[in-house]
């Protein structure tokens, strides 16, 4: 029996179940955190719905106002009507920024203190894979459930207004004219990839305090630069440090984007200023050793 199963020949291209099956250990790792953090995808959610019950609310007499707005010169009539669509888009941003934060401070202290780091730390999952992985939600899935998001409430947005104009005897034209829904989703998804990559020092600092912090992360991440920053301008009288903050905060605009009062198209994309900056990739390299540090971390530290 054993000889007549040890001499039939195998198959071409079949395997026995269980063998030469690829792991992907950080796609699973990434599918990991999305089922864990539900807060990714619920917070926009839940602020999408406030914004589209405030828009409704807002849309009573719109049809009055439109008239109005349509006698104005074009760059403020474009300002005038796209205005809550930027309003929801920069509420839903501002939210991705706050979860992704608040998501990278609690990734590493979380399994510490519930102790679930000995099973992780159990699989065939390196520290670096983990660490990549966690890195992953705030740079890459959290824009883009942001950016689907944002298109699905301004979709909402346009049909209601639409409806709204032709049962008051006017042309939606204006809208889609002013807030063309395919270009306007384009300069989206550049400014969350814009954004995600500028913010990316912040998002690395949270992980590494995550690390090492027992407790109290936020006060960890935020007292050390609100104290030399207050130590900068009680010393010196300047405040070089916080302008420092500032510009990483929100100084991927100016160089992201060419902003021009007098032109009715919006914003001009400036991909390759943004890339050309230095504090771009300076702050990319602060990411990549905070990350580093934070893998360092990892191996090292058990369970709080």
């Amino acid at each position: 029996m054993n000889t007549l199963s040890n001499t039939m020949p195998e198959s071409p291209g079949v395997t026995a179940p269980g063998y030469n099956v690829p792991t992907r250990p950080f796609y699973w790792s990434v599918w990991r955190e999305l089922w864990e953090n539900r807060s990714i995808y619920i917070a926009p959610l839940i602020v999408a719905v406030v914004v589209l019950f405030g828009f409704l609310v807002s849309t009573s007499g719109l049809p009055e106002r439109r008239r109005a707005v349509l006698l104005l010169d074009p760059t403020k009539t474009r300002a005038a009507i796209e205005a809550p669509y930027n309003v929801g888009a920069m509420m839903l941003i501002f939210t991705a920024f706050i979860v992704g934060v608040f998501y990278c401070l609690d990734a590493l202290h979380g399994e510490r203190r519930d102790r679930s780091i000995l099973f992780w730390k159990s699989l065939p999952v390196s520290d670096l894979t983990t660490l990549l992985s966690k890195a992953t939600i705030p740079l890459v899935a959290l824009p883009l459930v942001t950016f689907v998001i944002v298109v699905a409430t301004h979709l909402v947005m346009l049909l209601w207004t639409t409806v709204l104009l032709i049962t008051h005897g006017m042309s939606p034209a204006s809208t889609w004219t002013y807030f063309p829904l395919f270009w306007s989703s384009f300069i989206l998804l550049y400014g969350l990839a814009a954004i995600a990559l500028w913010h990316a020092p912040i998002y690395g600092w949270a992980l590494l305090v995550s690390g090492w912090a027992r407790r109290a992360t936020f006060l960890w991440a935020v007292v050390p630069f609100l104290a030399i920053g207050f130590f900068e301008k009680i010393t010196f009288g300047t405040s070089h440090f916080a302008s420092m903050l500032k510009n990483r905060l929100m100084g991927f605009a100016p160089e992201a984007f060419a902003f021009n009062g007098h032109s009715i198209s919006g914003p001009q994309l400036t991909p390759m200023r943004y890339l050309g900056t230095p504090g771009l990739w300076l702050g990319l390299l602060f990411a990549a050793v905070f990350i580093a540090a934070a893998v360092r971390l990892r191996r090292y530290r058990g369970p709080l």
